[in-house]
C-alpha cells in the first residue's frame, strides 16, 4: 500500500507544499511510495492559477514519486463520496495512509468530508491524516487570495503566501522582434492561461534548463508600437544571453515590480527607459 496525499494544489501554495511534505516524510519513513492525487479542470469551476503542466512540475519538486491527475467532468463530478473511496482510492492505490487538508471535500455534491473518509478507515484497511490548514498572519492562505494579489502586482505579499517566487511557465513562440529595433531581444512567451501579474515592468530570474538567468519582464500591451494590443503580451529579456531557444518552456520568477507599463514618444526614448529599468533590476536581482 502507498501513502496517497489528495487535492486540487492550484498554484502550489505554502499550505500545499506543507501538505505535501507531510504525506512525503511519513512515505519516506514507511519506505513507501508517495502517490499525490490532483484534479483537473477546477472542481469550482475557478480559473486556475497556473497551467497543469507547471503545476506538476512543482509537484515533482517536492519528490512526489507518482502524481495522478483526475479529470474532473460532469460524469466524475457525479461519483458518490462512498464510490470514490471504494472505486478510486481502494481500487486504483490501496493506500496505507491517506493525506488531506482538514477542508478537503469530495464526491458527487462535494458530500465526502474527512469524517466520511476516517468513517471507512477499517473497511478498507488505511488510515487518514487531515492536515490543518496554513495561515500567514492569522488570514487562511489559498487560492482566492492570491489571485487577487498577482493580479493587483503585488509580488512580494504573494510570494509571502506562495513559499516560492510568483511564476509563470510558458513557450518561447516568434514576436514581432521589436526589441531588436531598440537593442534588447526579447522571448515572447506563451503562458498557458496562467493568471499573470499585473501590467508593467518586472525584474525576474529566468529558469530554462535548470539554469537561472536575470532579466526583465514586460507585460502588457506594447502601446509605444502602433496600435496598442487586445491581449496582454508577455515578453522577457535575459541579460548575457544569446541562444535560441524557440519552442522551449521558460519558467519566469517574477522578483520585483519595476514601473507601470507606458507609451513612449519615440524608440530612443524607450531605449533610454530599458536601459535605466535593467540597472533598476540588476540591482533588485542582487
Amino acid at each position: 500500500g502507498a501513502v496517497v496525499v489528495i487535492g486540487v494544489f492550484d498554484g502550489v501554495h505554502r499550505g500545499h507544499c506543507y501538505l505535501i511534505k507531510e504525506a512525503l516524510y511519513a512515505a519516506r519513513n514507511l519506505n513507501k511510495k508517495l502517490v499525490c492525487i490532483t484534479f483537473y479542470p477546477h472542481p469550482k469551476g475557478e480559473p486556475c492559477l497556473i497551467s497543469l503542466k507547471h503545476r506538476l512540475n512543482l509537484i515533482a519538486r517536492l519528490g512526489v514519486d507518482i502524481c495522478v491527475v483526475i479529470r474532473f467532468n460532469k460524469s466524475f463530478a457525479r461519483i458518490p463520496a462512498k464510490d470514490f473511496i471504494s472505486g478510486t482510492m481502494v481500487k486504483m492505490f490501496s493506500p496505507r495512509l491517506i493525506f488531506v487538508g482538514e477542508n478537503f471535500r469530495f464526491g458527487h455534491k462535494a458530500s465526502g468530508t474527512v469524517r466520511l473518509l476516517k468513517h471507512f478507515e477499517k473497511d478498507f484497511g488505511y488510515k487518514v491524516k487531515a492536515v490543518k490548514e496554513l495561515a500567514s498572519a492569522g488570514e487562511k492562505i489559498g487560492s482566492r487570495a492570491l489571485r487577487a494579489l498577482i493580479t493587483s502586482g503585488r509580488i512580494k505579499e504573494a510570494q509571502k503566501l506562495l513559499g516560492r517566487p510568483v511564476a509563470v511557465l510558458g513557450t518561447v513562440i516568434k514576436g514581432q522582434r521589436r526589441g531588436r529595433l531598440v537593442g534588447y531581444p526579447t522571448a515572447n512567451i506563451n503562458p498557458h492561461h496562467e493568471v499573470l501579474p499585473k501590467e508593467g515592468v518586472y525584474a525576474v530570474r529566468i529558469l530554462y534548463r535548470k539554469r537561472r538567468y536575470n532579466g526583465l519582464c514586460n507585460i502588457g500591451r506594447r502601446p509605444t508600437f502602433s496600435h496598442a494590443l487586445d491581449s496582454k503580451t508577455i515578453e522577457a529579456h535575459l541579460f548575457n544571453f544569446r541562444k535560441n531557444i524557440y519552442g522551449r518552456d521558460l519558467e519566469i520568477q517574477f522578483a520585483g515590480r519595476i514601473r507601470d507599463e507606458k507609451k513612449f514618444p519615440s524608440l530612443s526614448s524607450l531605449s533610454a527607459q530599458i536601459h535605466k529599468d535593467t540597472f533598476k533590476a540588476a540591482s533588485l536581482l542582487k
